[in-house]
């Protein structure tokens, strides 16, 4: 297993302690030291993405096992994030859903593109919407009192995340196949 497999495994790892602290900080009295060690651990497991990232592509670590792992564990990562803030009430529900249902349908135009001999790599403006995504989650998580900067946030998200759907789908509408 290459060096960059074993981060994005580290990544997976995370993201179950991560929640454990997060909730608990929800219903603890002692929050505040929950909820930091909760970011502490989200930080760590966004660092990691690009961490892994550049280590499979500066020293040739890229493998079909990463490939599936990678985008999976930052799926996993930031929706249990969001459905945490869904939980307590400081993010919509419906948007959470726009932003699922537009990763299972970038990954099926993926698999479409994949089944075809096509490799579809990431867009620019899938990754201003990572970016966008784990830092509007970082303030959300280090700013716990202030509505507007939640919904500032949120539809941030929502619309790099439309956006980079709709690239996506628009550069590989061919992929798709439509014939009647």
């Amino acid at each position: 297993m290459t060096t960059a497999s074993k981060i994005t495994l580290f990544r997976v790892f995370l993201i179950p302690v991560y929640m454990v602290l997060m909730l608990l900080s929800l219903q603890n009295g002692q929050g505040d030291a929950l909820r930091w060690a909760a970011l502490a651990v989200f930080v760590i497991a966004s660092a990691s993405d690009f961490v892994d990232g550049y280590i499979a592509r500066h020293f040739n670590q890229v493998s079909d096992f990463g490939k599936f792992l990678d985008p999976l564990a930052d799926k996993l990562l930031v929706t249990s994030c969001m459905m945490i803030f869904v939980g307590c009430g400081r993010m919509p529900a419906w948007m959470v859903f726009v932003v699922i249902a537009r990763e299972f349908a970038v990954t099926g135009l993926r698999l479409t593109a994949v089944s075809g001999g096509r490799v579809i790599a990431a867009g620019w403006s899938g990754k201003i919407k990572t970016a966008c995504t784990m830092v509007g989650l970082i303030v959300m998580m280090a700013i716990v009192t202030v509505p507007a900067l939640d919904t500032a946030v949120s539809w941030i998200i929502l619309v790099t995340t439309v956006y980079s759907g709709i690239e996506y789908f628009a550069r590989n509408w061919d992929c798709l196949n439509l014939k009647a």
